[in-house]
């Protein structure tokens, strides 16, 4: 993917640290998901309190509600698991939960926002909804630039066997000599 990325703006910036994400994960995402996750970045950049959400209840709460506080709610809920699971993983690990948890919660919300929004946003939606585990890499690898081992081999093992992430396959590959066996689990792309 050639891709000529000009200028010092913030926007710039964010867009070569995702082209670099891309590249690092061996991951290619078409220009409505790449100029999504780097919105995504600068939204939550100025928003330090995502950490402390419970994604479990925002989706059950986003569930109830009607017309465009749904929408948003939805939004946020998708936006927070892509981050959780992608930037800040071991979050499941505190919340004793695993990465995969965050990724079917954020799966379903952009889903079913997809399902409530006009027809290009819906298409939008439903893209990011089908490509999360793809943004996720692309996250886990602009955050792996800093530190190496964000997951470790077992949480990397269960991710990469729950969705077929083909970076927690290339974490996991990195951090041990095992040559591991995909097995029938349920995979959601």
């Amino acid at each position: 993917m050639s891709q000529i990325i000009l200028g010092s703006s913030s926007t710039a910036q964010w867009q070569k640290l995702v082209h670099d994400g891309e590249i690092a994960s061996d991951t290619q995402l078409n220009e409505d998901l790449q100029s999504y996750l780097v919105f995504l970045l600068m939204r939550f950049l100025a928003k330090p309190d995502v950490v402390g959400r419970v994604m479990a209840l925002e989706y059950l709460d986003s569930l109830a509600a009607t017309g465009q506080i749904k929408k948003e709610q939805m939004r946020d809920v998708g936006d927070c698991c892509l981050l959780f699971s992608g930037f800040f993983p071991k979050i499941a690990e505190k919340r004793h939960v695993s990465v995969s948890y965050y990724v079917g919660i954020g799966q379903s919300a952009y889903h079913h926002l997809g399902e409530v929004c006009q027809e290009k946003m819906s298409q939008l939606f439903h893209g990011v909804g089908d490509a999360f585990v793809q943004l996720m890499d692309v996250l886990q690898a602009i955050r792996s630039f800093n530190y190496m081992n964000l997951l470790s081999p077992l949480e990397a093992f269960d991710l990469w066997q729950r969705t077929g992430s083909v970076q927690a396959l290339k974490s996991l590959r990195q951090n041990t000599n095992a040559m591991p066996v995909f097995s029938a689990v349920d995979i959601k792309h």
